[in-house]
């Protein structure tokens, strides 16, 4: 394996608000509510954390909980990680940030994650002769096993199960067509009482906005740049020993009731996973991004913004808990960003101090749901 040579996309987009609520549109992003629908998600009653959750039970919940058993409160919940686009620079670095993905949405939820197993789903180009590239799609092959290996052994995940689909390749005359190497991780674990499962959604206004992990300018195949055009081989790595410290954190904070709502970031990062939040809640939020825990050097507003780094969360607080929620996370990268509002509108304040974007909630769900609303054509 021959790592493509480094390169940087140093092009910003110079209307954030208007860039973030294209991010909402696009497909990889937009409420998938019209598909969810059409599947039946209930099954007894037993379901606690629904595919849709929020004020308008239309917010994007992080995993599924449910009660299999109505005699007992105890809990499963089961997640999904899947970030196809990085293994056109790293397909070790795409394998890590599908498992960190699934662990992340399950303890977002509330999952033990001393509990979760994985399920491994290799959805892969033919990487056997003749085929085109295969020593290089093999290649890929093996750094994606050795990244889930060493994550596993890091997290403590078992893999169960799996699935492997090697000829995903199409030919169209002389043209051979081959999808990304993906790696589709599917996590199963417990919550030892469903009744402290956490949805998504922001819930009550004036409550405390932060940033869990640390961002770094990991922008390599995101969607913010995969939007603006732009070529960077920053793909996000994963830091398993430092993500560990912060998880087991986290979890013991959700069992002491501490957490309000919790949401993973993903695709478009910091600046979707807000506008999620607040979309969910139908509250705004107002936060500063001087305060987001990153890492040492300069970095661009739209970085800090859309940054794909792996490891963070968007978490809400009320004022009464929010000193037993710092003491809970000592030691781990968080900082308070903002707070929750009842004006229904996403405020952000620039690394400059000056103001950044500001979105009507309204705005902002109007852009998210267009794109797979039925009957609404998808535009360019």
């Amino acid at each position: 394996w021959t790592p493509p040579a480094a390169q940087r996309g140093d092009a910003a987009a110079r209307d954030l608000g208007a860039t973030l609520l294209f991010l909402l549109s696009r497909l990889n992003i937009a409420s998938k509510e019209y598909w969810v629908r059409q599947y039946d998600h209930e099954v007894k009653g037993g379901s606690v954390i629904k595919p849709l959750m929020g004020a308008a039970c239309d917010g994007p919940s992080d995993s599924a909980v449910m009660r299999p058993f109505l005699e007992s409160m105890e809990g499963i919940v089961v997640s999904h990680g899947i970030c196809p686009r990085y293994s056109d620079i790293d397909a070790g670095a795409m394998a890590a940030a599908a498992l960190d993905e699934a662990v992340r949405n399950a303890l977002a939820s509330g999952g033990d994650p001393g509990t979760f197993s994985a399920l491994d789903n290799f959805c892969w180009p033919d990487p056997l002769p003749p085929a085109e590239d295969n020593r290089q799609k093999l290649a890929a092959l093996v750094r994606a096993n050795r990244a889930l290996a060493e994550l596993c052994i890091t997290y403590g995940i078992p893999l169960i199960s799996g699935k492997d689909s090697m000829k995903n390749d199409a030919r169209v005359g002389n043209r051979v067509i081959s999808i990304p190497p993906t790696l589709l991780v599917s996590l199963v674990g417990q919550i030892p009482d469903a009744r402290l499962s956490v949805s998504m959604d922001a819930k009550h206004p004036g409550d405390a906005v932060y940033v869990l992990g640390r961002t770094d300018r990991e922008l390599g195949a995101s969607e913010y740049f995969t939007a603006l055009g732009l070529v960077d081989t920053s793909v996000p790595r994963v830091d398993g020993q430092r993500n560990q410290t912060l998880y087991q954190a986290l979890y013991a904070a959700m069992q002491q009731q501490l957490v309000a709502s919790c949401h993973d970031l993903s695709d478009g990062g910091l600046g979707v996973a807000l506008a999620e939040v607040a979309m969910a809640g139908r509250l705004g939020i107002v936060a500063d991004l001087r305060d987001v825990p990153r890492s040492d050097g300069i970095m661009r507003d739209d970085e800090v913004l859309f940054s794909e780094s792996t490891g963070r969360f968007v978490v809400t607080v009320q004022p009464s808990d929010v000193e037993a929620f710092e003491a809970a996370l000592a030691g781990t990268a968080f900082a308070r960003i903002g707070q929750v509002t009842a004006t229904k509108d996403l405020i952000l304040t620039g690394l400059g101090g000056l103001p950044l974007l500001h979105l009507p909630v309204e705005e902002m769900v109007r852009a998210w749901k267009t794109p797979l609303a039925f009957g609404t054509e998808v535009t360019p």
